[in-house]
């Protein structure tokens, strides 16, 4: 038996085959899939949620980004909790919290109670996925945690893959708040499974105060950051908008001086020393900045320029989904045999031409000739990029780092998000009404397209010139990330897994 966490109430660790061990996968996999849904399905609600409450682009904006910032923000925090007062125990406040902020949403009057909801959502999801993952490394037997956390990655990013077909036929068949009331009964079920089945676990090696202090600054300094830039480029640059965003900028340096001065810090800035670590992030953060701003875009270009209803738009992109699903593990593999130099070099090429295919999109065009093209290109590009990017950051560092690596890595990648969705709609002149005309709106996707297939040719050209020897292979086993990234489990090394997807 490795050492590390052990079953806090006594219970003898798990098979993947037994009863228990299928009711506690079940119940983490569910819980953590119903989260990464939540990241996609909102998307393809946008235009019927802007229409209901006569809401602008600045609005629309809110109700995407309030969810990823307090997941974000709140995601290690949640993490830390869990380790010392229980990986169950906050498993059922996030679901607690989650179903209750879902309601919200479902029964918001206004806007601005939509947002408040989504944000809620997040900081629920922030509580329970870290533990779902932690949860399964603590109560699975060594030999079966591999194939546990590898079943349970599938289906949080089935979970991400389904969100806007989902979406789009839960919009259509009644209204857009049956997205947030599907919610209730999924929350019910992953509550009675874990309260029934789950056994409790703790780090015991966690000791000290958790570090409140850091995740508030950098929760509220990206709320200021993100803030500033929504209103500041949609707008105007007001007095408000340049406090929010100079308010926000000097908490998130804040929060970097708190966390240099920790002797356990949540982020330890020490990863940055190693260069290869500072580029796989700095390529995460351009490349997938590029796409989560396009992403924003792209289910409204669909409703609102072609013509598509909401489940069409939702299942137009599930060419996309499943090639991801098929390629990325495979991804992982063909790294390690080759190198990262290559992929990373190729893959946001590729992603770049797919994005720039989808300003192809018309009124009236036909599905075969203009949006699975760009659709098969741009996934294959994203599935070539993602795994070995992953790699990069985690490999980058000691293996008892290698867990906050990837923590890190991931946070960088919805930061990234974040910023896209708040700059690239007004500096392309969406902004306002301009959702609801379609040829103003097809104007500013194409630039946006344009300009995010740049940044991706960018990011590969940065790689090839910095990430080093293009055929230096790596060890055949690497970790790879999960649809939604937990931090690190405990000090230590963490179990190496070999999993089939990777988002």
């Amino acid at each position: 038996m490795t050492s590390g966490p052990q079953v806090a109430d006594g219970t003898a660790l798990l098979g993947y085959r037994t009863a228990a061990g299928r009711w506690t996968l079940f119940a983490m996999a569910l819980g953590s899939a119903m989260v990464a849904a939540d990241l996609t399905v909102a998307s393809i609600a946008l235009p019927a949620i802007g229409r209901e409450f006569h809401a602008g682009v600045v609005q629309l904006q809110w109700v995407f980004t309030a969810y990823t910032l307090t997941l974000a923000g709140m995601l290690l925090v949640g993490g830390a909790l869990g380790d010392r007062y229980g990986r169950r125990r906050l498993y059922l406040w996030g679901v607690g919290l989650f179903a209750a902020a879902s309601l919200v949403c479902a029964l918001a009057p206004g806007i601005g109670v939509l947002v408040a909801g989504r944000a809620l959502q997040g900081a629920g999801g922030a509580l329970l996925t870290p533990g779902s993952l932690a949860i399964l490394e603590a109560s699975f037997q060594p030999a079966d945690r591999g194939r546990a956390l590898g079943t349970w990655s599938g289906f949080t990013g089935l979970g991400a893959a389904l969100g806007p077909s989902l979406g789009g036929w839960l919009v259509q068949a009644g209204s857009w708040r049956l997205i947030f009331l599907v919610n209730l009964p999924i929350t019910a079920v992953a509550a009675w499974v874990a309260w029934r089945h789950v056994p409790e676990s703790r780090d015991p090696q966690a000791t000290g105060r958790v570090d409140l202090t850091g995740g508030v600054l950098v929760t509220v300094g990206l709320v200021g950051l993100t803030y500033g830039l929504i209103t500041g480029l949609s707008g105007g640059w007001s007095p408000p908008s340049v406090l929010a965003l100079a308010g926000g900028a000097a908490l998130l340096v804040t929060f970097l001086l708190w966390e240099s001065r920790r002797p356990n810090p949540m982020l330890p800035l020490a990863l940055f020393a190693s260069r290869r670590f500072g580029v796989a992030n700095a390529v995460t953060f351009i490349v997938y900045g590029a796409v989560g701003g396009v992403m924003f875009l792209l289910p409204i270009e669909l409703q609102q320029v072609a013509g598509y209803t909401p489940l069409q738009a939702g299942t137009a992109l599930l060419p996309l989904t499943f090639i991801m699903l098929a390629l990325s593990g495979r991804s992982g593999a063909l790294a390690g045999r080759i190198g990262l130099r290559p992929q990373l070099t190729v893959g946001p090429l590729v992603t770049g031409l797919g994005l720039a295919l989808f300003h192809r999109i018309s009124p009236g065009g036909s599905y075969l000739t203009e949006i699975l093209p760009a659709a098969v290109v741009f996934a294959l590009g994203v599935a070539c990029t993602v795994a070995p990017l992953t790699t990069a950051a985690m490999t980058a560092v000691p293996a008892e780092h290698a867990g906050v690596a990837s923590a890190v890595n991931n946070d960088v990648g919805r930061v990234a998000n974040l910023v896209a969705v708040a700059v690239l709609p007004p500096v392309v002149g969406i902004v306002g009404s301009a959702y609801l005309d379609p040829h103003r709106f097809s104007a500013g996707f194409g630039t946006a397209a344009f300009i995010a297939a740049g940044l991706c040719a960018a990011a590969g050209l940065l790689a090839a010139a910095t990430m080093g020897t293009a055929g230096a292979p790596l060890a055949p086993a690497v970790p790879m990330h999960c649809a939604l990234e937990a931090p690190p489990l405990r000090p230590g090394p963490q179990p190496t897994l070999a999993m089939g997807a990777d988002s």
